[in-house]
């Protein structure tokens, strides 16, 4: 008879053959009810709804969110195309997010289908999918396939969007706008109908955002057509007009989100004491500071370290080659990594102070810093070299967080923006704020972004004569709710309040 162990080893195997065309989200068929039970009892598979079941790690907590995020568009496509075949969409405005790269996971998904019976199905953490009864498809030529998820193309979704969502939605309409490098699709599915009121809309979305001559193709065209149509700026308040067409969404969506940002950090700032006339006593203070960042900073991060450790590695008292703990202590490394990057970043700082261009400065010196954090780790063999490479090639998720970074394709993409937007702002408090969370928010690194998007922080600080800025660990569920504030539902308020608290607090300690 075989051992416990053993039989879960058989179910692996099973579950390992299931995974083999990378697949993360099942049907129960897919196992025999005796492996499906033995993986979900030992947390290899959890059910998200009756009859289908999700890859899992067994550590994860029922309140982490990290595993569902992580599936969720997954499950939707696999749910979805095994129910409805080919015959369902996504709403436009679900395309629209998409097209726009909003990467959240939404609360509730619209899904239009034939088959759709007007039921709302509950998912795990909040989340839901809607099947919208529809008699009618759209052609096969208006449906575009992105890993199994049926949208509607860009065209479509926009003559099709609601007046509501130019107001709600403003930036994932803006950033669609964006995508529209020539607009003979979209007046083609004006003309299908003589949607007038829709012309009207469209081009007066297109006026707002700076391309007067194709709201004016729009406008004339229709007319020429027979159809009078009146031009209507739906969009609610001032936009940005001037997004470069066919810019990719994530740079598209990042220029967007810091040109809206920015008054609100300014107001809840106080004014930046300018660079200071003694650059020696500046990073004196600096120094001083290091021993409580460090610890406050890991232990943000789940490290377990004391100020102690740190001092020892400050004072240069790690001895790897002589302390078998030193040499193999994840806390340790992490603790060593973060001082050896402190001391890149403290050059970077000294550059800015001395005149350097700050956006400039942390684009060359941001790789040094991500190296140094996680060359210990990397030389004791706790991670692999390719670590070091830079930029991540993989996707990663944010524990309990409904943003999800972007792809990395979009990382190469919106990192190089990030730098312009930092060298063209004027205010250093924005470029502090913004500079942290934006990086935070692409999330370039396969970990450690959070690390230095508070390095990239504190540079930026400098930038404006304010001190060094410890986020302490007491204050991190705050810290988390802020920054997923401003990823998810665009509001940067309670993290420039955060942040200006913290900066308020090391001006005047007693604070």
């Amino acid at each position: 008879m075989s051992a416990p162990h053993e039989k879960l080893a058989d179910s692996l195997r099973v579950l390992q053959q299931a995974q083999a065309d990378g697949r993360t989200v099942f049907q129960s068929t897919a196992f025999s009810r005796t492996h499906r039970e033995r993986l979900v009892s030992n947390g290899f598979l959890r059910e998200v709804v009756k009859g289908w079941y999700m890859l899992s790690n067994p550590s994860e907590k029922n309140w982490d969110t990290t595993g569902w995020y992580a599936s969720f568009f997954t499950f939707l496509a696999a749910y979805c195309n095994e129910r409805f075949g080919s015959d369902w969409h996504l709403s436009p405005e679900a395309s629209l997010a998409f097209y726009a790269g909003s990467t959240a996971i939404p609360s509730q998904v619209l899904v239009y289908a034939k088959a759709g019976k007007n039921n709302n199905l509950p998912l795990q953490h909040g989340t839901s999918i809607f099947d919208y009864k529809t008699p009618v498809m759209p052609a096969p030529s208006d449906i575009a396939v992105v890993n199994g998820l049926r949208l509607l193309t860009l065209p479509l979704a926009l003559v099709k969007a609601t007046p509501t969502l130019f107001v709600e939605k403003a930036l994932d309409m803006q950033v669609a706008l964006s995508q529209i490098t020539d607009v003979s699709d979209v007046l083609s599915k004006l003309l299908d109908g003589g949607q007038s009121v829709v012309a009207g809309r469209i081009a007066g979305a297109f006026r707002a955002v700076g391309r007067a001559g194709d709201a004016d193709r729009i406008v004339n065209t229709l007319k020429l057509s027979g159809y009078a149509v009146t031009e209507q700026n739906p969009f609610a308040k001032p936009i940005l007009s001037d997004i470069p067409t066919a810019e990719g969404p994530c740079s598209a969506r990042i220029r967007l989100m810091w040109a809206e940002m920015r008054e609100a950090i300014i107001s809840a700032f106080p004014s930046a004491p300018g660079l200071p006339s003694n650059v020696e006593a500046y990073l004196a203070d600096v120094d001083d500071r290091h021993i409580e960042d460090a610890y406050h900073s890991l232990s943000i991060e789940g490290y377990q370290v004391s100020e102690a450790l740190i001092a020892k590695i400050a004072s240069g008292s790690w001895n790897p080659a002589d302390n078998e703990q030193d040499k193999q202590d994840r806390n340790t490394l992490a603790a060593k990594g973060y001082h050896m990057a402190f001391e890149q970043v403290r050059a970077s700082v000294s550059k800015i102070l001395e005149g350097a261009e700050p956006g400039a400065v942390i684009q060359k010196a941001h790789h040094d810093w991500y190296m140094h954090l996680f060359s210990p780790s990397v030389g004791a063999g706790l991670l692999e070299a390719k670590h070091l490479a830079g930029y991540r090639s993989w996707p990663v998720f944010i524990r309990n967080a409904r943003h999800v970074p972007p792809a990395k394709e979009s990382v190469r993409e919106a990192m190089p923006t990030l730098f312009k937007l930092i060298s063209s702002e004027p205010e250093a408090s924005v470029r502090a704020v913004l500079g942290h969370f934006i990086f935070v928010y692409i999330h370039p690194y396969g970990d450690g972004n959070g690390r230095i998007g508070r390095f990239l922080m504190n540079a930026m600080l400098a930038s404006g004569g304010y001190p060094w800025t410890v986020v302490r660990v007491n204050t991190r569920d705050e810290y988390m709710s802020a920054l997923e504030a401003a990823s998810v539902k665009g509001n940067i308020q309670p993290f420039a309040e955060f942040i200006g608290n913290c900066v308020r607090k090391q001006l005047v300690p007693s604070l």
